[in-house]
């Protein structure tokens, strides 16, 4: 059972099921980051991956050997030997221990549907190669976890057999029986009954239990919950829950209600502060856009719209977050909409550290403008850069750095290929400069004739790069004379932000959003006015 001396270990299986992901793939550079990433949060336990089946990971663990990483356990994953042969010259398991980590994590059939049709061997010898592998491991200074593969589904169709092969890996020296919802369709009672069958199956076991769960039917997280509920003590999953089909379980959700909601320690307090930061270095690293909704870390996970929640927010925090922000490293988030009320606005300027009054005319005159633009088609709850420029305008402090003059694209479509030049016309501290550049569309060839401006004026927007484009046709019914709005996301390698453009020209509604990122950027790194703007952190 969890206990104070025997508290729950956080397994991390990102860098190998997480891998799993369709469209996610990762260099040995970027798992070598993400592993040290992990480290410094405190995971105890990282699954490097399953050396001798990927080359890959056979590099990543010959790097670790190098570059140690500074407190946790890497593991190497690895199946049992195949039927009939022996441990001593199974290809896969001495590539597990040519990976020389300490530990190292071994799969086994618990169903025997799997044992019969997929390895195409008898129960018998199933067992015995989970008894005999784990045995081998362990004569060679090993120590081992053993994961049983499909237990839930194993055990309710055969549970007298699937209890087997776990007195198979009990035997073999197991020092870890992790039970796996591979499938992902059981649910939380099912994990509850389960464990509890085994308590009764090995009265006098001493070997922790430990839950690994998959997201099939929208249950990793509760099903992992219940397992530790009944007694297990490793957890394993993934960062933001990357994994294969549905997803692992989540492990930037499980750590902090296991944490704060069960009382059950995971991470040191100073750690579980850069959760969301880790969870946000992840999936840049990854190349996947971080969910804004996810529990706990999401941009939107303590995001207040409601003119009415804002208000009751401000009084009392309680009255709308189910634990404070700061916990996990994350930020309360005052939404401004065409639904917005002044206590909204006056909260939002208050967080760019703008103080202003309900009285005051520049108050009023925000919120009209605001409802305005929105009538127009333009949205802010995800361009918050842009609503920091709308008030500096109101309040005049908005510095122009550079002013429009004109601008023209011209599109080169053929058969296999297409091409845009836009010329563009600025006014520059005082001086007209014309210039002309190439891209792969007119949005590309747009921007980098901006920048080829620009640049010679301002260096630092060499740095920024725009990291992704949103188009959102307003008014369908209107065809092609619709009007479009166009969201930009800016980054300067640190941090993050999105500005918005509308206008029935498409062209056009991108070049706002786009010099609004630039114009940001620059505000961020000028000494006028000395307000904090608004960032993402990667």
């Amino acid at each position: 059972m969890v206990s104070p001396q025997n508290p729950v270990q956080i397994y991390d299986t990102t860098l190998r099921d997480g891998c799993q992901r369709e469209g996610l793939a990762l260099s040995l550079e970027d798992k070598v980051r993400i592993a040290q990433h992990l480290d410094r949060l405190g995971i105890p336990f990282i699954e490097g991956g399953w050396p001798g089946a990927n080359p890959k990971d056979e590099q990543f663990f010959l790097h670790l050997r190098e570059y140690p990483l500074q407190q946790a356990k890497i593991v190497a994953f690895c199946s049992t030997r195949r039927p009939h042969s022996a441990v001593e010259t199974d290809a896969l398991l001495q590539a597990s221990l040519r990976a020389q980590t300490h530990w190292i994590t071994l799969f086994g059939k618990s169903w025997d549907l799997h044992v019969t049709l997929g390895l195409g061997t008898t129960l018998t010898e199933n067992c015995a190669m989970i008894r005999e592998s784990l045995a081998y491991l362990k004569s060679q200074n090993r120590r081992v976890i053993y994961d049983a593969e499909h237990w839930f589904d194993g055990y309710q169709q055969n549970p007298e057999y699937a209890l087997k092969t776990l007195e198979a890996a009990i035997q073999g020296g197991a020092e870890y029986l992790v039970l796996c919802d591979t499938n992902g369709g059981t649910l939380p009672q099912g994990i509850m009954t389960s464990l509890q069958d085994i308590q009764r199956a090995f009265p006098d076991l001493k070997i922790p239990l430990g839950i690994h769960t998959h997201n099939d039917s929208g249950m990793a997280v509760a099903n992992a919950v219940m397992a530790v509920q009944a007694g297990a003590t490793m957890v394993q999953g993934t960062i933001n829950g990357y994994g294969e089909r549905c997803g692992n379980a989540n492990l930037c959700t499980l750590i902090p209600t296991l944490q704060l909601k069960l009382n059950q320690p995971c991470l040191a307090p100073e750690k579980l502060q850069q959760l969301t930061s880790t969870s946000r270095l992840i999936s840049e690293i990854v190349n996947l856009a971080p969910d804004d909704h996810a529990p706990y870390v999401g941009r939107s996970a303590f995001a207040h719209k409601g003119g009415i929640h804002v208000s009751a927010v401000q009084k009392n925090a309680l009255t709308y977050e189910h634990i404070d922000p700061q916990t996990v490293g994350n930020e309360r988030r005052i939404v401004v909409s065409e639904q917005a009320g002044l206590s909204n606005i006056l909260a939002k300027a208050k967080s760019f550290g703008i103080a202003l009054e309900k009285t005051d005319l520049a108050s009023r005159t925000i919120l009209q403008k605001l409802k305005d633009l929105e009538h127009e088609g333009y949205q802010f709850e995800a361009a918050e850069a842009s609503f920091q420029l709308l008030i500096r305008s109101a309040l005049g402090h908005r510095q122009e750095f550079f002013k429009l003059r004109g601008f023209h694209v011209n599109c080169d479509v053929g058969e296999t290929q297409s091409t845009a030049i836009a010329t563009i016309k600025l006014e520059v501290n005082g001086k007209n400069l014309l210039e002309a550049a190439e891209g792969n569309g007119p949005v590309s060839a747009l921007d980098q004739a901006l920048r080829k401006v620009l640049t010679k004026f301002y260096p630092e927007i060499a740095e920024f790069q725009l990291t992704d484009y949103k188009v959102r046709i307003l008014d369908g019914a209107a065809g092609t004379g619709a009007k479009t709005r166009v969201l930009v996301e800016s980054s300067d390698g640190l941090e993050r932000w999105t500005t918005v453009g509308v206008s029935a020209n498409i062209l056009e509604a991108s070049y706002r959003a786009v010099v609004e990122g630039i114009e940001y950027g620059l505000l961020r790194r000028s000494p006028y006015p000395s307000v904090p703007l608004p960032v993402a952190t990667l």
